[in-house]
C-alpha cells in the first residue's frame, strides 16, 4: 500500500472550505453571501469548484435555500477541523514570531546551577510563560560547538574567549576560592595566600572542557610565582571537591562551588586583591529569534537588579 507521502492530497483553498462551512450553517446563499462579505456568484464559483473537488454535490438546492447531501454532512466536521488548525497554527505562529511561544534550548555549565542563573530561568518562565525552556547540562567547550551545531539557542558558560560566529556577553563575575582539605596547614586561615598552595598538587578540570577557565585558574598560580602541578583532574566540581576532601590534592574554584558540601573539604578566600571568574552568555551572531532576544533581555535585567 501506498504510504501517507504516495497519495494525491487534493488542492483545495481555504476560502472554499471557509465558504462551505458558511453556507452549511446558513443554508441559503443570500445569507452565507452577506455573512461572507461577497456577492453571490463568486460564493456560487467557489461552492461549484470544491464539489468539483470532492466529485459529488455537496448541496441539493430548494425553493427555501438549500440542503446539504450525505456527501456535504460527510465533509462538514472535517472542513471544521481542517480550518480550525489553520487558525491554531497562525495563532502559535504569530505568538513564535512575537517571542511568546515556541522553544529555546540553553546550555549550562553544571557549576552554574549553583549560582543566581536558575534565578534567571525562573524570571524567565515567569515572563513568558508560554515558552518551553529545554536545558541541556554541558561544558563550555561542549555549548561552543552545540552552539555552532544548532542544538541550543543560548549558551550561559565560564571564561568564554572570542569565538568565531558567536556573540560573547560577560554577564557577571564570580570570586575565586581555594579548596583544601579539612586538615591542610592552611585550612585554619580565613584568607590563604595562594603561594601557600605551590608544593601542593592540583585537582583541576581537563583543559579542553574549559580552556579560558582553566587557563584563568592556572594563570592565577603562575601570577602567585609558581607552576601548578596537576595530580588530578575531574570533569565536576563534586568531583573536584571530593577528591580534594580525599587529600589528593588543593584546588581553585568559582565561589559558587562553596554551596557543595562534602566532609573533608573546606573552602576559602584568597588573600590579598580577590580574584575573579567571569560568567557570559552566548550565541550564534547571525540568530534573530524573538525567543533568544527575550531570554536575553531577561538575563540582563535579572543579573542586574541584583
Amino acid at each position: 500500500m501506498p504510504g501517507d507521502m504516495d497519495r494525491p492530497r487534493p488542492e483545495l483553498e481555504l476560502r472554499q472550505l471557509h465558504s462551505f462551512t458558511v453556507l452549511a450553517e446558513e443554508l441559503h446563499f443570500g445569507h452565507a453571501a452577506v455573512r461572507l462579505g461577497i456577492a453571490q456568484p463568486p460564493l456560487s464559483q467557489q461552492i461549484r469548484r470544491l464539489e468539483e473537488r470532492v466529485g459529488h454535490p455537496l448541496f441539493e438546492r430548494t425553493s427555501r435555500g438549500v440542503v446539504l447531501t450525505a456527501a456535504g454532512r460527510e465533509l462538514l466536521p472535517a472542513a471544521r477541523q481542517a480550518l480550525d488548525r489553520v487558525a491554531d497554527g497562525l495563532g502559535a505562529a504569530r505568538r513564535a514570531g512575537d517571542g511568546e511561544a515556541g522553544t529555546l534550548r540553553a546550555g549550562l555549565a553544571a557549576s552554574l546551577a549553583l549560582t543566581v542563573l536558575p534565578q534567571v530561568i525562573t524570571a524567565f518562565r515567569a515572563r513568558h510563560p508560554g515558552v518551553h525552556l529545554e536545558i541541556h547540562e554541558l561544558t563550555t567547550t561542549e555549548q561552543v560547538r552545540a552552539l555552532h551545531g544548532e542544538v541550543i539557542d543560548v549558551g550561559l558558560l565560564r571564561e568564554a574567549g572570542e569565538r568565531p560566529g558567536l556573540e560573547i556577553e560577560p554577564l557577571f563575575a564570580e570570586e575565586v576560592v581555594a579548596v583544601l582539605p579539612e586538615d591542610h596547614p592552611l585550612a585554619a586561615r580565613r584568607r590563604v595566600p595562594l603561594a601557600g598552595l605551590a608544593a601542593d598538587p592540583f585537582v583541576l578540570l581537563p583543559r579542553e572542557h574549559g580552556p579560558e577557565l582553566h587557563d584563568r585558574l592556572t594563570g592565577l598560580c603562575r601570577a602567585a610565582g609558581f607552576e601548578p602541578r596537576i595530580g588530578q583532574r575531574a570533569v565536576e566540581w563534586q568531583t573536584v571537591a571530593a577528591l580534594v576532601a580525599a587529600g589528593l590534592g588543593v584546588s581553585l574554584a568559582p565561589a559558587s562551588v562553596t554551596g557543595i558540601r562534602i566532609a573533608g573539604a573546606v573552602y576559602r578566600s584568597l588573600a590579598g586583591r580577590p580574584a575573579h571568574t567571569t560568567v557570559a552568555l552566548a550565541w550564534r551572531r547571525d540568530d534573530p529569534a524573538p525567543l533568544l532576544a527575550r531570554f536575553l533581555t531577561v538575563a540582563r535585567t535579572h543579573i542586574g537588579k541584583l
